[in-house]
């Protein structure tokens, strides 16, 4: 099985040690549970401590092994309904199909898009497709390695405005304890995060970014440490002084909370 990232998740290790498992002004509370028949359950609360405001969200997954199928739906209380169906490796090894879409009730408003994606050991290439008939949107994407390197490729492109709204690139290296990758977004931004894997329980990353045209560049390091198999403690700070910290505790069944 291809393990190859797609042009999304270059960077996702460094990026997560920095975004994930921080609640700032908010409490979150999640619940993941799986029954007999293999269908799974996934919910999440949020209450922001500032303004007392509640939100969550409901999500139902289920596979169909002997055609590669799995369907999820999300529900969430602004009242958003989401549907995805994909398939994967059945027409292919590596390649996956997904429809995803989405209705509002209250409005009627709806939306989708169609995805696939090829996946093989020395590249991974995909796009998706709005489902709007006034002038879809087209995305796509490709990544290419050898030897740990990653140079990858992102692009958008508005066909009821005949232009090309995106235009990325990526370059990196992924070793088996380090990453690097850096970007450079429509010509315009820069940045590059560093992952470090320093023992079993020690993640660090930087982040570097800067935006032509400015004199700013936007710096942070962040650290996870994780203190046993259902507690980790989380620290970040940047060149503006401000100050992040994360727990998260994991209850044998299943549920998380974050603060």
């Amino acid at each position: 099985m291809c393990t190859i990232s797609t042009y999304c998740d270059l960077g996702k290790a460094a990026q997560d040690v920095f975004n994930k498992r921080y609640g700032f002004g908010m409490v979150k509370i999640a619940l993941r549970i799986r029954s007999s028949s293999g269908v799974e359950f996934s919910a999440s609360g949020h209450s922001y401590t500032d303004t007392g405001k509640a939100s969550g969200n409901l999500e139902t997954k289920y596979k169909i092994c002997d055609y590669r199928l799995t369907f999820i739906q999300k529900w969430n209380t602004d009242n958003t309904l989401g549907t995805e169906i994909s398939m994967e490796n059945k027409l292919a090894d590596g390649l996956k199909l997904t429809l995803d879409t989405i209705f509002v009730p209250n409005t009627g408003k709806k939306s989708g898009k169609l995805k696939a994606s090829y996946r093989r050991e020395c590249f991974s290439l995909g796009g998706n497709v709005d489902i709007d008939f006034s002038g879809p949107t087209i995305y796509g994407w490709a990544v290419l390695t050898y030897k740990g390197w990653l140079v990858g490729y992102q692009m958008s492109f508005d066909t009821a405005k005949s232009k090309l709204s995106q235009n990325n690139f990526a370059l990196g290296y992924k070793g088996a304890d380090f990453q690097l990758h850096t970007h450079v977004n429509d010509g315009t931004e820069f940045g590059g995060p560093i992952y470090q894997k320093v023992s079993e329980k020690i993640e660090t990353s930087i982040n570097l970014a800067w935006t032509a045209g400015s004199s700013n560049t936007c710096f942070g390091i962040a650290v996870k440490d994780k203190l046993d198999h259902k507690t980790s403690l989380s620290g970040k700070v940047n060149n503006a002084s401000l100050i992040g910290l994360g727990y998260i505790q994991t209850h044998r069944t299943g549920i998380k909370l974050m603060l």
